[in-house]
């Protein structure tokens, strides 16, 4: 049984003193792949002094992310644009919309949305997305609906950290897109255990979002990749099926979003 966490930040500051006794803990727990989503310019040496490292595991994306937007917007996009001119990346990302922290910028995060997703289809990656609501806003149906007008020819991806109603995840599925299942499906009023009853397995990938959003029994704590695991047997246990079965899925499924550039790591 191999699993794929399809969203962790290893590169944090968080890692700093046992970054290798992280990932020696993960490999024990059979996860083949880490996928680490970019943040911000800041964010590009460390993740990618880890991608290089270990090249078939620390699979890097890059983009923006929204929280990361303010007015020195362009100039992040010019690095991002750079960076995926220049070398190889297993998608764009994490790039979305998040409404939480502060609405300040917010025009400045659809442009930058907007743009990483035509980079996105233009280079045939997919995107890692991150939909955060808040202040009476709905960013997942605002994210969807731009999606929706852009229409962009075989544009897919994952919603990371997936925590909507079964009509949102009906409609992230109908518009060609995994969901992001973390930590919170082990939460004791998550919610997501009243959608996943009703999703395919072949619509799930598996996440961490490392170092945060640790699932129980670690809640509280610093995420790791090694606890994927428990999100497999809490998916498990909510579908009433075995690990195995939740395992062969998921990772078959974030292995079919592999660019052609990564064919290498695929079976067979």
């Amino acid at each position: 049984m191999t699993l794929v966490d399809t969203h962790a930040h290893i590169y944090d500051a968080q890692f700093a003193d046992d970054q290798t006794d992280m990932l020696q803990r993960a490999e024990a727990q059979q996860i083949s792949q880490i996928w680490m989503p970019n943040c911000a310019n800041e964010t590009i040496s460390g993740m990618m002094a880890l991608a290089d490292q270990y090249p078939d595991r620390c699979l890097p994306m890059m983009g923006l992310h929204p929280a990361y937007v303010t007015d020195t917007v362009e100039e992040e996009l010019a690095v991002v644009q750079d960076q995926l001119n220049r070398r190889a990346f297993m998608a764009v990302g994490e790039i979305g919309l998040d409404f939480y922290w502060d609405m300040t910028f917010v025009d400045q995060q659809f442009m930058a949305f907007e743009t990483q997703l035509r980079w996105a289809a233009e280079q045939k990656l997919p995107v890692s997305m991150h939909t955060r609501s808040g202040h009476d806003r709905n960013a997942f149906a605002e994210a969807a609906d731009l999606i929706e007008k852009l229409a962009l020819p075989e544009l897919t991806g994952i919603f990371h950290c997936f925590v909507g109603t079964l009509d949102e995840a009906h409609r992230a599925i109908s518009m060609g897109f995994k969901l992001g299942i973390g930590g919170v499906s082990t939460f004791k009023n998550g919610g997501i255990d009243k959608v996943l009853p009703h999703i395919g397995l072949e619509h799930l990938v598996l996440e961490t979002d490392a170092p945060y959003l640790a699932p129980v029994p670690y809640r509280g704590k610093r995420n790791e990749p090694a606890y994927l695991r428990l999100i497999a047997q809490r998916i498990a246990d909510i579908k009433e099926v075995g690990i195995d079965d939740v395992a062969r899925h998921t990772t078959a499924n974030a292995l079919s979003l592999l660019p052609a550039l990564y064919a290498n790591l695929l079976p067979g």
